[in-house]
C-alpha cells in the first residue's frame, strides 16, 4: 500500500539548503551524512520508510534506495558514491578526493574492492541468528579485513587515502562502525593497522556526529533478521 496519505511529498527544498533522503540505520546513507558533516553543509534530512517506500520518493529515486539528495533547483542525485562525489565537486571547504585522476582512480579501485566485503557485514550476523553455521563465510571476511590491513601496512599511512581522513574512509566507515552492534570484532583479529585505523576514525569529527550505540544496530539487525524493522527505534 502507498504510505502518501500519511507521509505527503515534502515541498521544494529552501534556497540555502540541500535535502538529504535517508534512512538513520542505512550504512550507504550515512555515507553521505559523513560527506555533509565533515563539509558543513547546511541539509536538511527527510527519512524514509524502505519497507513501505511512498510512491512519491520512488518517482525521486526509482530505485527506492537512499541515499538520494535534491537541490533547490530540483535536481536529483542518488546512490552513495555519486552524491558523495556531487557534494565534495559542488561545495566549498575541505576536499575529500585527491585532486589528481590518479588520485581518485585509487580511492575508486580501493571501493571496488571493499564493495565485495559489504555483504559479509549482513550476511554472517543474520547466519547466526538464524543458527546457521557461518564460520566459513568468517573466514572469508577475516580474509578481506588482512588484505585492508596489508594495504595500510604497504601504504605506510593512518588512513586509507593518506595521512588525512579522505573519501574513501568515510566509504568504509558505516561499516566497521555497526562491528561491534553486528558482532563481527572478532573478525578484526590479526589486523593492527587495521584496528588502529578504526581508533582513529572514532575521533573524527563528522564520525562523532553522525554516529549510533552498539545497542541501536544490535537491535536493527536482530529486527532486521526477523522482518520487522522499527524504523523509530531510539526516537
Amino acid at each position: 500500500p502507498s504510505t502518501d496519505s500519511c507521509c505527503p511529498a515534502p515541498g521544494p527544498v529552501p534556497k540555502d539548503k540541500i535535502r538529504i533522503y535517508s534512512m538513520r540505520f542505512c550504512p550507504f546513507a550515512q555515507r553521505a551524512r559523513l560527506v555533509l558533516a565533515a563539509k558543513g553543509i547546511n541539509h536538511e534530512t527527510v527519512n524514509i520508510n524502505l519497507k513501505d517506500k511512498p510512491e512519491w520518493y520512488l518517482a525521486k529515486n526509482p530505485f527506492g534506495l537512499v541515499p538520494t539528495l535534491e537541490t533547490s533547483a530540483g535536481e536529483i542525485i542518488y546512490e552513495s558514491p555519486i552524491t558523495c562525489d556531487y557534494l565534495d565537486e559542488v561545495y566549498a571547504g575541505k576536499k575529500l578526493l585527491p585532486s589528481s585522476a590518479y588520485g581518485k582512480a585509487q580511492q575508486k579501485m580501493m571501493l571496488e574492492h571493499f564493495s565485495k566485503a559489504t555483504l559479509y557485514f549482513y550476511k554472517i550476523p543474520m547466519g547466526k541468528i538464524k543458527g546457521d553455521d557461518v564460520s566459513g563465510l568468517e573466514t572469508e571476511l577475516k580474509e578481506k579485513f588482512g588484505k585492508f590491513n596489508e594495504y595500510l601496512v604497504k601504504k605506510k599511512s593512518k588512513f586509507f587515502g593518506g595521512d588525512s581522513i579522505t573519501m574513501i574512509d568515510y566509504m568504509m566507515w558505516p561499516f566497521f562502525e555497526r562491528l561491534e552492534g553486528f558482532g563481527l570484532e572478532h573478525c578484526m583479529a590479526g589486523t593492527p593497522e587495521l584496528k588502529k585505523w578504526t581508533e582513529r576514525m572514532w575521533e573524527d569529527p563528522a564520525v562523532k556526529a553522525c554516529m549510533y550505540g552498539t545497542d541501536f544496530y544490535k537491535v536493527y539487525i536482530e529486527s532486521y533478521t526477523a522482518g520487522k524493522v522499527d524504523y523509530d527505534y531510539g526516537l
